[in-house]
């Protein structure tokens, strides 16, 4: 019987994304979890299909959603975006061992609402003529995990904290958006997974507070150190700031994030892509 950290394990290194999908909304945390496990990484990681082809953003052509292609890009983009919050939740899972069952579980419970992210995302692209693979994409968030792979901490501030809180950001203008292209299905998707990611981002601020409180270390100090390390993206405003306050930053790390922005946060989204 295999422990709940190698079934994420084998999430990780599953590379149909229909499959890895359904694997990860069968993870269970009720059982033999294995945390004390120190396990060696294996070659494949992660498991991808041979599409979508992966480009540096910049190649990645902008098209208006009010065209139905467009459309297609945006939800493909999301889509993406979600497979790779899949591997992440099952990458923290594996990889980090001795630390509390609630980590694990709290963990195993992202990678299934990720998964199902996914599928309602595919679902719908499908619906559009179109299914994932068909755009190009890039390799952001799993660029970052790869950077802070040596380092919980590391991993803790910069792709919970700080790329997928980026989606608190862009979720509302990108809703809207949908919206106005009339894809009201599309945008009751993206309130599911901003409810969602709102508990996601909650997670990962509970865990690095504790990792910080345990290496004697300021959290807003230890942020702007790991972000200079790891070559983090300097975040850009607006700022969803309800959304993060209810997701567990700070008052203090909202006042840098306006400061380094260099304009006054609002309770707007992002415009930019989430990831």
């Amino acid at each position: 019987m295999r422990t709940a950290r190698q079934e994420a394990l084998a999430v990780l290194l599953q590379p149909r994304p229909e499959l890895k999908a359904e694997m990860a909304r069968a993870l269970r945390a009720d059982g033999w979890l294995g945390e004390a496990e120190a396990m060696a990484e294996p070659a494949g990681i992660p498991g991808r299909p041979a599409q979508p082809r992966l480009v540096a953003p910049a190649g990645l052509k902008r098209r208006s959603v009010r065209t139905p292609e467009g459309r297609a890009a945006l939800i493909h983009a999301l889509a993406h975006i979600e497979l790779n919050a899949i591997d992440l939740a099952a990458d923290i899972v594996w990889r980090f061992h001795g630390l509390p069952p609630l980590f694990y579980r709290q963990w195993i419970a992202i990678a299934r609402e990720e998964a199902l992210h996914f599928q309602l995302l595919r679902a719908h692209l499908r619906s559009l003529g179109h299914d994932y693979g068909d755009f190009p994409a890039h390799n952001g968030l799993w660029e970052m995990a790869e950077k802070t792979k040596g380092d919980l901490l590391a991993r803790l501030a910069l792709v919970p904290r700080t790329l997928e809180a980026r989606g608190l950001d862009a979720s509302p203008p990108i809703r809207a958006r949908l919206l106005e292209a009339g894809d009201a299905h599309a945008a009751g998707i993206l309130d599911i997974i901003l409810r969602d990611e709102i508990g996601h981002v909650r997670v990962g601020n509970h865990w690095y507070r504790l990792l910080c409180a345990e290496r004697g270390l300021d959290p807003v100090q230890a942020y702007a150190a790991l972000a200079a390390r790891h070559g983090a993206p300097r975040l850009r405003g607006p700022f969803n700031l309800e959304a993060r306050r209810r997701a567990g930053f700070e008052e203090a790390e909202l006042a840098v994030l306006a400061a380094d922005d260099g304009m006054p946060s609002t309770g707007e989204g992002s415009r930019r892509l989430p990831g």
